[in-house]
């Protein structure tokens, strides 16, 4: 359907606009070279060739994102870009948890890969998105950038025939007003747009308005949609879209959100991924699936292991709960995730693993031999997908990896009482501050960095969360743009 197009410019502007099958067709045959293993040098000869011909193209969007894993763009004129995408530099000490002002230029250097036609009547005429990886002057991938991280991890497991496949769950809430998470009074607090519930609103219920309007820009962006619905929480959405390469499924992350709340704004709404935004309903997370695949076969896979799950899956599974305290404040990283990991509502706060409890920190959901996968639950929604997927990865593949005597400490777990993630964000950031794991995987100075950001929003909100969301929670998020309140922080 090309429902939600923009109608086309005047002629003497002349901006490209693509109906939304058109990008469909477009984006899913870039998507099928990028995962069919085109290299740089293809997508970089193709894409730069297409912008040179395509003469409606006005700006090209590039992409990257902080150690928050807040969303950046700038939007290059495509000329410029042609003539200098080799030698792109931004300010990197005006971005939280990037370098000092004293070594303030970063590089941005383009991945061609990313290359995608855009929606216009979501990003304007005219424009297509790539993403960058962040470089340090000298030109080496910056530390701090996370993207840069799994594309160094992932070429090196590629070189061995092992890919890593990732499908995340994204639930957001839609609340009445334009900008409600910037204007946000906690005596009022938000307003939910819809009373639908789980599976349930009218079809023209102003929830199902906005996610069919959400999935016709993913549809558009390559995401290959399978289903979405309304969740159990009121105002609450959920879309599931095809598995694909880790890399690739952390962007599309930053893209979904991203178009959400473009969307929710063009109708005079927000969509939030606030964690527990509203008290006393369902919280907001990003259930975060992933398997992994050597020679094109899914080896998570057993039909006769417990849970249909393989002896390599089951290690997989071992690491990320010795390691689960660990990478707790990557994967909440926000003040206010911590109300989401509320038992009284399926809070998947529990460090095991089931097939059916869904209090489980992990869960193996039922499979087959192109499914089997592992879900981590605990993950929420306002997490930075890049540092989240990297440290699930990591953990993950310290069991799968580990030798007889390693594996048996690990298994030490299973015979223990079961324990629960940090309550709050004060001891996740103790758990992750002292974990030799963290410093070994994330490296000294990056562990410093977040943890000063992650100190810094703690210390603006009450130590004792309360029954009653709290301004600083919101204000001073991440994720939230403010920058009035920006600069005083």
């Amino acid at each position: 359907m090309d429902t939600y197009c923009s109608p086309r410019l005047k002629d003497d502007q002349n901006f490209l606009e693509l109906s939304y099958s058109e990008l469909e067709e477009r984006n899913l045959k870039t998507k099928k070279d990028c995962l069919g293993g085109k290299n740089q040098d293809y997508f970089q000869k193709k894409f730069t060739e297409e912008l040179k011909k395509e003469k409606g193209i006005k700006a090209v969007t590039v992409c990257f994102s902080d150690l928050e894993g807040k969303f950046h763009m700038l939007d290059y004129n495509k000329a410029y870009l042609l003539e200098s995408y080799k030698n792109l530099t931004f300010d990197g000490s005006s971005v939280h948890g990037f370098s000092s002002q004293n070594k303030s230029d970063l590089r941005l250097v383009l991945d061609w890969s990313t290359f995608r036609w855009l929606p216009a009547d979501i990003f304007g005429h005219g424009k297509v998105l790539l993403f960058a990886n962040v470089h340090d002057q000298e030109g080496t991938p910056y530390i701090g950038d996370y993207r840069s991280n799994i594309a160094i991890l992932t070429a090196e497991l590629k070189k061995k025939n092992i890919r890593v496949n990732v499908a995340p769950e994204i639930e957001g809430l839609l609340v009445e007003g334009e900008n409600a998470e910037q204007s946000f009074d906690e005596k009022s607090g938000f307003t939910l747009s819809s009373k639908g519930g789980y599976f349930n609103s009218l079809p023209q219920d102003t929830l199902r308005q906005f996610i069919d309007r959400l999935a016709e820009a993913t549809r558009a962006l390559a995401f290959e949609n399978e289903k979405d619905h309304p969740e159990v929480a009121p105002s609450q959405f959920e879309m599931n879209y095809k598995y694909t390469d880790i890399l690739y499924a952390a962007d599309q992350v930053q893209i979904y959100k991203l178009i959400a709340r473009q969307i929710a704004k063009n109708l005079g709404l927000t969509a939030t991924f606030l964690p527990k935004p509203i008290m006393k309903i369902n919280g907001t997370g990003m259930h975060t699936n992933i398997s992994i695949s050597k020679n094109g076969k899914n080896i998570f896979y057993d039909a006769k292991g417990k849970y249909g799950a393989s002896k390599d899956a089951h290690n997989f599974i071992t690491g990320i709960l010795n390691y689960a305290n660990d990478i707790c404040l990557a994967l909440n990283s926000s003040v206010n995730s911590y109300r989401r990991l509320d038992p009284a509502f399926e809070a998947p706060n529990e460090i095991k693993v089931s097939s059916t409890d869904r209090g489980s920190m992990i869960r193996v959901p039922i499979g087959n031999k192109n499914s089997a996968r592992v879900e981590v639950r605990s993950v929420a929604a306002d997490t930075n997908p890049y540092m989240t997927f990297f440290l699930i990865l990591q953990a993950g593949l310290k069991g799968m990896n580990a030798n007889k005597k390693e594996i048996t400490k690990y298994n030490e777990i299973y015979k223990r009482p079961i324990k629960k993630l940090p309550r709050d964000i004060y001891h996740a950031i103790s758990a992750f501050k002292n974990s030799d794991f963290i410093k070994d995987i994330m490296k000294e100075e990056n562990v410093k960095k977040y943890i000063d950001l992650k100190e810094a929003t703690a210390n603006r909100c009450p130590r004792d969360l309360g029954t009653r969301m709290k301004a600083g929670e919101v204000w001073y998020h991440h994720e939230i743009s403010n920058q009035i309140l920006w600069n005083k922080f």
